[in-house]
């Protein structure tokens, strides 16, 4: 029987719908972690990242309280930033999204003094999914960009002291 007639005539099998679960449950994570990027309550991680969370992310360490201990550095570092899900894919225990953050930098921000400077960073995002929280993270990001509009890194093709 084809998916669409299984579907029509309801005959749905068990993984179809655990896969639609995790698709829902997988959106719920994904949308909480937009939620506490742009409420700024890093206390919303007890919602969405587990006690022994793996981080594969030099700027973040290991469990829950070291990520919210991170997101109150950045959200002190950028109080104003704002935060979009460009793209949301969810594939078995994987939940991936790509995030878009704006933001003026006025505190430090990762050993890097304040600059006033606007800040537009994006992310990559994958996260694995066990027990209904995320458990493991992987991510890549423009730093290269963003230490270059904090005044970190001088923009490429610059010569030091003088023009190109």
């Amino acid at each position: 029987m084809t998916h669409q007639l299984a579907e029509r005539c309801g005959d749905r099998s068990r993984a179809e719908s655990e896969g639609d679960d995790m698709d829902t449950h997988g959106q719920q994570l994904a949308e909480t972690y937009l939620e506490m990027l742009n409420t700024h309550e890093p206390d919303l991680v007890d919602r969405f990242v587990a006690e022994h969370y793996l981080n594969h992310n030099p700027f973040v360490g290991d469990g829950r309280e070291a990520n919210r201990q991170f997101w109150t550095a950045f959200f002190a570092a950028m109080p104003d930033l704002s935060a979009t899900i460009e793209d949301l894919v969810i594939s078995g225990d994987r939940v991936v999204g790509r995030f878009a953050y704006r933001g003026t930098q006025t505190g430090e921000l990762m050993g890097i003094p304040a600059s006033g400077n606007a800040v537009e960073m994006r992310s990559i995002d994958i996260w694995r999914v066990q027990d209904g929280l995320f458990v493991e993270h992987w991510d890549e990001l423009n730093l290269l960009e963003v230490f270059q509009q904090v005044g970190a890194l001088p923009p490429l093709g610059s010569r030091p002291g003088g023009d190109m």
